[in-house]
């Protein structure tokens, strides 16, 4: 009969995901994530498999719990559609420039580190990306119906464009492009949006 787990699995998933936020995947090694979690080696292997399994668990986790957490900020009636995506955009924006760390987002640094050469991290990024974009997409169609965005553009394009803009600003503010910089490049890109 298999012992049960002495450990907030939770916690040691939080624990590696902040390693491997901060230094990525290659300079994360399972010592710093053994030290972080207060878990041996041995523990954290026999738990959750080698560092590889155990980022793309991590990673998982990462991007369900962001991609249903824009769909949550993004769902509801047509009415509030426009409002919902420009509290949206501008919250990410907002996000962004007061990250002083310059951390970005764990799907972006992912994707940027590991899609090229890891089929798996590729697989859950595409499937972040298609979900985000969705989750836009929605809201965007709601907002036409409601008369607050021109119904004739496809609100797919659309979406695409705003996604587009919002993983952007996101590398933007990598590369320390200035909070106000960040904010303006926001209110842009809803400005642009064609009215009825």
């Amino acid at each position: 009969m298999a012992r049960p787990r002495s450990f907030d699995e939770a916690a040691v998933l939080r624990a590696a995901r902040d390693q491997f936020w901060e230094h990525g995947y290659a300079g994360t090694k399972v010592d710093d994530i053994a030290a972080a979690t207060g878990l041996g080696k041995g523990s954290l292997y026999g738990a959750f498999g080698d560092k590889h399994a155990l980022y793309l668990r991590v990673y998982d986790y990462y991007c369900t719990e962001s991609t249903d957490g824009v769909r949550r900020q993004l769902e509801g009636p047509d009415e509030t559609a426009h409002r919902r995506l420009g509290d949206h955009v501008r919250a990410i924006a907002e996000s962004v420039a007061v990250d002083r760390e310059r951390r970005g987002c764990l799907i972006a640094k992912g994707a940027a580190e590991c899609s090229e050469h890891d089929e798996a991290v590729a697989a859950r990024t595409g499937r972040a990306f298609r979900d985000l974009h969705d989750s836009l997409t929605a809201c965007i169609a709601g907002a036409q119906r409601a008369g607050d965005i021109d119904p004739g553009p496809d609100p797919a394009h659309l979406a695409g464009l705003v996604l587009a803009v919002l993983r952007g600003l996101e590398a933007l503010g990598k590369g320390g492009v200035e909070p106000d910089g960040i904010r303006a490049i926001a209110e842009t890109a809803l400005a642009v949006l064609p009215k009825p």
